[in-house]
């Protein structure tokens, strides 16, 4: 069966950088475009970052845009997030998705804070 299972997250300081790391199995990973979400107590998930399948083209949300890059290894099944300078306002649960029949892992937590 499908999963996605996130790992890195943690405590990080203002202005620090940490990187989310996602990796999937039970599909055919390289076949598929992977996504990052992130989610608030009470507020809906927002999406974050999309990479393609083969990993050519990427899009971003304005919050995160120039500060976070997403990429994927797909010989490791691997999809990240690399988060550069995070502000307070980045702390929330950090999702890996798969859009295609919209696949979640589990969540890892971040918390930006001095």
């Amino acid at each position: 069966q499908v999963q996605l299972v996130e790992s890195g997250g943690g405590l990080v300081q203002p202005g620090g950088s940490l990187r989310l790391s996602c990796t999937a199995s039970g599909f055919t990973f390289r076949a598929y475009a992977m996504s990052w979400y992130r989610q608030a107590p009470g507020k809906e998930r927002e999406l974050l970052a999309t990479i393609t399948n083969i990993g050519d083209a990427t899009t971003y949300a304005n919050s995160v845009k120039g500060r976070f890059t997403i990429s994927r290894d797909n010989a490791k099944t691997t999809v990240s997030l690399q988060m550069n300078s995070p502000k307070p306002e980045d702390t929330d649960v950090y999702y890996c998705n798969r859009p295609v029949r919209n696949y979640w892992g589990q969540g890892t937590q971040v918390t930006v804070s001095s």
